[in-house]
């Protein structure tokens, strides 16, 4: 009884995989001589190898046809994309001159996305500090993450503020990181993401993110699904500035100067210096 339900198990496991992976595995191809007398098992793998063949036949066809539609759906994004990015822009400039003209001062938007990169190494650093660091998931020195602007991140940042500078990246930079230095987090593991495919099996079921610049414009703009695409990218490791820093001891807002705290826009600059 023990036999023929380890049997049955067996068949029913050999089964499965073939409809889901079909497209992934080399089916075995060769048929026998031409007037040889074949065994009635052989015969019946023949069948199976041949059903089997057409499957994956099917399969690659229909994965060929799912790859090209989500290709161009991302290219047509991606078009209306650069259109919200230079609409916004024009929006600005527009508002400017309007406040110029009236004698009025125009008040920036608030920042909705922060990058803040790690400038201090783990010596003679306080457990308070070394924690908040390690919650932000700068746990190396030269990572950088981005964040959304908001009150627990920014009483967060107030903790750590003398071991960590951070500012409010540009699209250029944004995209020039994910495309250089971007990681994904597929099962704990490092992944580059060296094509669309890894970002559609992660966040194209649930948050619809199937391409690089799904994730560009999630991240830029702090999308609703900000927090799932965040998370989906590594910690950027970013390179010694070319020209070093200035003084880690004093923030770049002191008299004196130096590197540590808030640069606002200026942060591009570094951000070039490290990708």
């Amino acid at each position: 009884c023990v036999s023929v339900c380890v049997c049955v198990c067996v068949c029913h496991l050999a089964r499965l995989p073939f409809v889901a992976m079909a497209e992934r595995y080399a089916i075995r191809t060769g048929a026998p001589a031409e007037g040889a007398r074949v065994p009635e098992l052989v015969k019946k793998r023949i069948a199976s190898d041949a059903a089997l063949a057409e499957e994956k036949e099917k399969a690659l066809v229909a994965k060929e046809k799912l790859l090209a539609e989500q290709r161009e759906a991302l290219k047509k994004r991606t078009a209306e994309y650069e259109k919200e990015y230079a609409e916004h822009k024009q929006q600005l400039i527009d508002l400017r001159r309007e406040a110029k003209l009236g004698g009025n001062f125009f008040v920036e938007p608030e920042a909705k996305l922060l990058f803040v990169i790690r400038i201090v190494g783990i010596i003679k650093l306080a457990p308070k500090p070394r924690k908040v660091l390690q919650l932000l998931r700068l746990r190396q020195l030269h990572n950088g993450v981005f964040l959304k602007v908001n009150k627990p991140i920014l009483q967060m940042l107030k903790l750590v503020q003398p071991y960590v500078t951070y500012g409010y990246p540009s699209l250029k930079t944004v995209r020039d990181l994910l495309y250089k230095r971007g990681f994904a987090k597929v099962n704990k593991q490092r992944i580059p993401i060296s094509d669309n495919e890894v970002i559609t099996k992660a966040l194209g079921e649930k948050q619809a993110i199937f391409g690089m610049e799904d994730l560009v414009h999630e991240i830029y703009t702090v999308g609703p699904n900000f927090k799932q695409a965040n998370n989906f990218l590594w910690p950027f490791k970013l390179s010694a500035p070319r020209g070093g820093f200035k003084c880690k001891r004093h923030g770049y807002c002191e008299m004196k100067g130096g590197d540590w705290g808030n640069r606002e826009e200026e942060i591009n600059e570094l951000i070039k210096r490290m990708n």
